[in-house]
């Protein structure tokens, strides 16, 4: 009896944790630093393992000058030099921590630089701070960047 009402509390609460953490899931629109214009969109997944993912879905130039689609030219590991930016896993790893109200522990890889930081993210309204950063969050050696939510994927 103790443990069904155990359980009968105790399930709510984690599927409204659940549902909280679900709340990144979604396409997010990224800007250039430099010209603050638009540049790709990501989407943000819940893998089978339960953290969560973020792929580039489009680009706002998705070929080079020469009319080449792009690729990932600026990875420092050569065999991976040849994969496409569009489809490009960016985002890793990441949970959410209920306490915070952020999602944290992840990856986020810059193909523009091909460096890979640690990094957080915290959705405010349909803006998403992402910080990647280097060595501990608290050493504010790092960069933030606001996505903008959007419904869905753009084509």
């Amino acid at each position: 009896m103790f443990t069904g009402l155990m359980l009968a509390v105790s399930v709510p609460s984690i599927l409204k944790a659940q549902s909280k953490a679900d709340r990144v899931v979604g396409y997010y629109l990224t800007y250039d630093d430099e010209t603050g214009k638009e540049k790709s969109q990501v989407r943000i997944f819940k893998g089978a393992n339960g953290k969560y993912f973020g792929e580039i879905v489009w680009l706002k130039e998705p070929r080079e000058t020469d009319g080449k689609e792009k690729f990932d030219k600026h990875n420092p590991d050569t065999k991976l030099k040849q994969r496409k930016i569009m489809g490009l896993q960016i985002l890793k790893n990441f949970t959410y921590d209920a306490e915070e109200n952020e999602w944290s522990g992840g990856t986020i890889y810059n193909p523009s630089s091909g460096k890979t930081y640690n990094s957080f993210m915290k959705l405010e309204g349909n803006k998403m701070h992402v910080r990647g950063y280097i060595g501990k969050a608290w050493m504010g050696l790092g960069k933030t960047a606001t996505w903008t939510r959007e419904e869905t994927q753009r084509k």
